[in-house]
């Protein structure tokens, strides 16, 4: 496995496969472990699997972790090389953001609902640093998990109207035995904390089969659920078209119902398709 620090360590891409990326912040975990195996697949014997760990400031707002994100370097770069993966980038901020940066990229309809409401200028950071790796890293395709379905959504509408010549490729969601979404800030949980938190898919698993249609009933069921958990905070509980992301009165094709709750400080997201 090549490790590059610097852009300038990128080595150009094999003409003999396809080179697909599959972007992180690091901290990997055994859903990171699927994206790598999706991407082996779809690079093939003769393709690159490259994966980038970046915790990339732009995308944390002011307050939140962004100091205190997990950054295991050994431990990533060995989860790495076990997987095969043949090139490693994980370049510092000061290599990836010049002191007087003035270009970024917006996106301006999707990033302004869900996520983007709660969480200001987060995909503003995300679709500059996604396009600077594009442009780095110059993969054939790139990988992406479905429990940030909205940032898939944004990136795969980035890809569509900056003409990247990139397929982007969707995971589902990989879970823990109690049903947890993974993420790498499932770490902050306190003991008691963690114990609760599958109360996410439980709640989504009840508005799924309850069979109920309207987008109040659905909501209602589901912050219920959520509530049963003492230490849950609800931020959002939403009904939306999944191509949009715009609210829906009742469950239609392409339907999807999307949570954001905080434990403690940690928020966490879920989602599922209905019906």
């Amino acid at each position: 496995m090549r490790i590059a620090t610097t852009i300038a360590d990128v080595p150009s891409r094999q003409p003999s496969g396809p080179r697909v990326l599959v972007p992180t912040m690091g901290a990997l975990h055994k859903a990171h472990g699927e994206l790598v195996r999706v991407t082996r697949e779809k690079a093939g014997k003769e393709g690159e699997v490259v994966v980038s760990i970046f915790v990339n400031p732009l995308q944390f707002e002011p307050g939140s972790d962004y100091e205190r994100y997990p950054r295991p370097e050994k431990e990533d770069e060995e989860f790495c090389r076990k997987l095969g993966v043949d090139l490693l980038f994980r370049p510092s901020a000061a290599e990836m953001y010049t002191a007087n940066r003035s270009v970024f990229i917006d996106e301006d309809s999707l990033s302004n609902l869900l996520e983007g409401k709660s969480r200001p200028g987060h995909f503003r950071g995300v679709c500059t640093v996604v396009a600077k790796l594009f442009n780095i890293l110059q993969p054939d395709a790139a990988v992406f998990g479905e429990k940030d379905f909205q940032q898939l959504a944004i990136i795969r509408r980035m890809v569509r109207d900056l003409s990247y010549k990139i397929d982007i490729v969707a995971v589902p969601t990989v879970r823990e035995d109690d049903g947890l979404a993974c993420s790498s800030r499932n770490a902050y949980l306190s003991p008691e904390e963690r114990k609760q938190a599958p109360v996410l898919q439980r709640a989504l698993l009840a508005a799924k089969d309850s069979g109920k249609r309207s987008a109040k009933e659905i909501v209602d069921l589901t912050r219920k659920t959520i509530t049963e958990a003492s230490l849950a905070r609800i931020d959002y509980v939403d009904l939306i078209n999944a191509k949009t992301l715009q609210p829906i009165d009742s469950v239609e094709a392409n339907s999807l119902l999307a949570v954001a709750v905080y434990f403690g400080k940690t928020r966490l997201i879920d989602n599922i398709s209905l019906p």
